[in-house]
């Protein structure tokens, strides 16, 4: 079985609630309400809605999600991806246009077990710390009275 092989799979239409345990990687991308605890990877679709707590290994979220999310290596925010609740990872990815609301905690023993450095990484632009004293214009008299 290949590494990034989907195991699981629940289909667009499909409400699921309740508690979820698996290996490997599993993909949603209908509606789950419940536990989802893994050591594997969670794929949350962009039209999947998923709420309540999830524990995991990695986190691919394009979809929406509302509770606490603890990963232990990694989540990846996808552009179309929602995020409402607290997040809990030592590497966070967030594409140009994803929506995340909530708390953010990083580099902690318990979400990476491990006390090492913290990895943030951005996708897409970004503007300069308007932290300095804007540029001043030249002085432009001609058409004032």
């Amino acid at each position: 079985m290949a590494k990034d092989e989907i195991n699981a799979f629940l289909g667009s239409g499909t409400a699921y609630e309740g508690k979820l345990n698996f290996q490997g990687s599993v993909r949603v991308d209908g509606s789950f309400t419940g536990e989802i605890q893994s050591e594997g990877t969670l794929v949350v679709g962009k039209d999947a809605k998923v709420q309540g707590k999830v524990w995991v290994g990695q986190l691919i979220l394009s979809g929406h999600f509302q509770g606490e999310i603890l990963a232990t290596k990694k989540v990846v925010l996808h552009k179309t991806a929602n995020l409402l609740g607290s997040l809990n990872t030592p590497v966070l990815v967030i594409e140009e246009g994803a929506v995340m609301e909530g708390q953010v905690s990083m580099g902690t023993s318990e979400a990476g077990k491990s006390k090492s450095k913290t990895e943030l990484k951005a996708v897409g632009t970004a503007t300069k710390p308007t932290d300095q004293e804007p540029v001043k214009e030249p002085n432009d008299s001609a058409g004032k009275a």
